[in-house]
């Protein structure tokens, strides 16, 4: 029995970090560079079986827990790096699902100061759910544009095994699906993660408060809500207490920002599935996610256990 099963996406992250000086649009959130001509690069790391669910899975792999990840890959040399790379953080690949004729997904990151621009292609795969017993939680996370299936069969592997506790970090194509579409996922979550933008377009609202945002989100049927709001921490709603979590002190400013939300959402789930309360299990996502901002990619930075523990100790 696993305790940890992540379902959504692997991919290879290929970070290319610009060199030079290009103007910043902060309001807009746009980096302008030069057209129609040669743009210098500094460096370029290609860093192999990342995206939200993976990272997910690696975090929780890493703090001890007995993981495995559902994703499709293409029969190609990139798949091979994904299942390679995840074995080697213990990660079972036994659900990794081969497709033939695709190309395993690849992401180029422009990466410039801190921050990032993720330039993204999905492969058409046939996603169907593998038969995953019975984990102690599931975590689901984004899928591609095409995996409307994928969510019914869970939904029914869930109504046979209820003893199961689902995590649900949407993409942008299940935000794009609707409430409606995906309503017995939300009303089977233990646990909702999103940013306060997704929660404005997952409920098709402008900002309410905080406090508004995540009643609203509750109310869709998760039994807790957890808001990220960036410099401000994380909020997270259980129907009787509101909590905030700070962010953890960075000990120098961040490198760069790559899976800081993954990172976040998937050590709160982990902690929560090694017998962490709530509060203490937000502070570990908190420490989780300062760390990968200190390195290049969504894992480098990913702590062990003990580790997490020495840091809020201090």
């Amino acid at each position: 029995m696993h305790d940890f099963i992540a379902i959504g996406e692997t991919t290879i992250d290929a970070f290319i970090r610009l060199a030079g000086n290009y103007e910043i649009n902060k309001e807009k959130g746009q980096v302008c560079l030069p057209y129609g001509t040669k743009i210098p690069y500094e460096s370029v790391e290609e860093i192999a079986a990342v995206a939200n669910a993976s990272n997910a899975a690696v975090a929780a792999s890493r703090l001890g827990l007995k993981t495995a990840l559902y994703a499709n890959i293409g029969n190609d040399e990139n798949g091979e790096k994904c299942v390679s790379a995840l074995k080697n953080e213990g990660v079972s690949t036994d659900f990794i699902k081969v497709n033939e004729g695709e190309k395993t997904n690849y992401h180029y990151i422009l990466w410039y100061g801190d921050e990032r621009t993720i330039l993204q292609k999905h492969s058409k795969f046939n996603y169907s759910l593998p038969d995953i017993g019975s984990p102690k939680w599931v975590y689901l996370t984004s899928l591609g544009e095409n995996s409307g299936n994928i969510h019914d069969q869970l939904v029914a592997h869930l109504d046979k095994n209820p003893e199961i506790k689902l995590a649900f970090q949407p993409g942008i194509f299940q935000m794009k699906m609707g409430v409606e579409k995906l309503k017995n996922i939300y009303a089977h979550t233990k646990i909702f993660f999103c940013n306060v933008e997704e929660a404005e377009l997952i409920l098709g609202i402008n900002t309410l408060g905080m406090d508004e945002l995540l009643k609203r989100m509750k109310a869709l049927g998760p039994e807790i809500v957890v808001i990220t709001d960036g410099p401000k921490g994380a909020y997270a709603y259980d129907g009787n207490q509101v909590y905030n979590q700070a962010p953890y002190p960075d000990p120098k400013p961040p490198f760069e920002r790559t899976g800081a939300g993954d990172a976040f959402a998937s050590t709160t789930v982990a902690a929560l599935a090694l017998g962490k309360d709530l509060q203490t299990a937000l502070s570990w996502g908190a420490v989780n996610s300062m760390s990968v901002v200190q390195q290049v990619g969504a894992q480098k930075g990913l702590l062990s256990k003990k580790e997490i523990e020495e840091y809020l100790k201090k």
